[in-house]
């Protein structure tokens, strides 16, 4: 873009608030970083979020998932280039409909204002991300290399961490108002971004009135936003004992995926119902919920595994899974499932448990074309089993 294009793009937009104009003027942009360089080029990025031009917005929406936020990784351009996302949310701008840049970017056209305020959470998710190994490990998944020693992050990175967390503050009161939006994408994408934000340790006085709106929407919503607000109260800690007794198992079943401790066994049986009919399950969300990645029963996998005290309790259903015969997936089903099974690694001085017999047999039993043990190695290496079927049937 040239010099005489980027000072038309800055003096089109009209209406920007007081707090995106002083951070526009008032940051050094030349002194920050984004994926490919120095962020000089971000005021006019973000100047172009509200800009006439629909091509042009879609091009600054393009700048912030590619340079500002690469891959989920954070700058030290990420932290004033969200707030001013932040401080434009409410812009007349917003209720334009806004098309994805990429051809991956699927889905029916969102409000410009869905897509920043979806933006925003990815951003606070990636803020969150090692503030407790505990949620991340139950929330992603199980994969042996997560395990690995992370490497030492270099001065920006941390900078770039603390000025997100730092911030989050600010950016929920920004989304709060969203939570009520008459716009139902807009109340979706401003509940993906509250969820990671409220889940901050110094943002927890603020759950219990953000539950309350919440509440308030579910007696007359549709499926997809009750199961987004019983995930959500849940996320927080939130009792969500009511809606585990939901007429919709979908509702149920994000009701489920984080339990309050004197719900665990209730909880479980809903996660373990639905596992057992997993087409059914990810017929439920054909696009993820915010913040949740693949298909739905990844999740609820993922949380069966977690809420279960022992392999014990899930064996049945995990048996079935392994041996589904190439309708499971390696990184999200079998392996995760491997290291429940053996969550200390196997130790030969002590005999395989009867869960576990049942479990490596499907592994062997299962056609190596199909998902056999070769191509869950990596796996199987995690958790001190042979790598090779020979190996395992020996075991048996």
């Amino acid at each position: 873009m040239t010099d005489g294009e980027n000072a038309h793009i800055m003096r089109s937009p009209s209406g920007l608030p007081t707090a995106a104009r002083a951070l526009l003027s008032e940051t050094d942009w030349s002194s920050l970083q984004h994926a490919y360089g120095p962020a000089e080029d971000i005021p006019v990025a973000l100047y172009s979020l509200v800009h006439e031009d629909p091509e042009v917005r879609s091009e600054a929406l393009a700048v912030l998932d590619m340079a500002v936020l690469h891959q989920g990784s954070l700058y030290t351009v990420t932290a004033p280039a969200a707030l001013f996302v932040a401080a434009v949310l409410d812009h007349p701008m917003g209720l334009a409909e806004h098309e994805g840049h990429f051809p991956w970017d699927g889905g029916p056209p969102r409000s410009l204002r869905a897509a920043l305020l979806r933006w925003l959470g990815l951003v606070a998710e990636s803020a969150a991300y090692g503030e407790d190994p505990a949620r991340d490990r139950r929330d992603w998944d199980w994969a042996p290399w997560h395990e690995t020693p992370r490497r030492e992050r270099d001065p920006d990175e941390l900078a770039a961490l603390h000025a997100c967390r730092n911030m989050r503050p600010a950016l929920y009161d920004a989304v709060e108002p969203f939570l009520s939006s008459p716009d139902p994408h807009v109340r979706e994408a401003a509940l993906g971004a509250a969820v990671p934000l409220l889940s901050a340790p110094g943002l927890t006085d603020r759950v219990p009135r953000a539950a309350a709106l919440l509440r308030d929407r579910c007696p007359g919503a549709g499926r997809r936003e009750r199961a987004g607000v019983a995930r959500a109260l849940g996320a927080w800690g939130m009792d969500t004992s009511d809606l585990l007794a939901d007429s919709d198992p979908a509702v149920r079943v994000c009701a489920a995926l984080r339990p309050a401790p004197a719900d665990r066994p209730r909880a479980l049986a809903v996660l373990l119902d639905a596992l057992r009919d997993p087409r059914t399950t990810d017929s439920w969300f054909p696009e993820p919920l915010p913040g949740l990645d693949g298909w739905f029963r990844f999740t609820v996998l993922c949380s069966a595994l977690a809420v279960a005290e022992s392999f014990e309790e899930v064996a049945t259903v995990a048996v079935a899974i392994v041996a589904a015969r190439g309708a499971s997936v390696v990184d999200h089903e079998r392996g995760p499932i491997l290291l429940r099974a053996f969550p200390a690694g196997y130790d030969p001085t002590h005999p395989l448990t009867s869960a576990q017999r049942d479990l490596l047999r499907a592994f062997v039993d299962t056609d190596e074309s199909t998902g056999g043990i070769g191509r869950n190695a990596l796996w199987f290496q995690a958790a001190g089993l042979p790598e090779d079927r020979d190996g395992v049937a020996a075991l048996l």
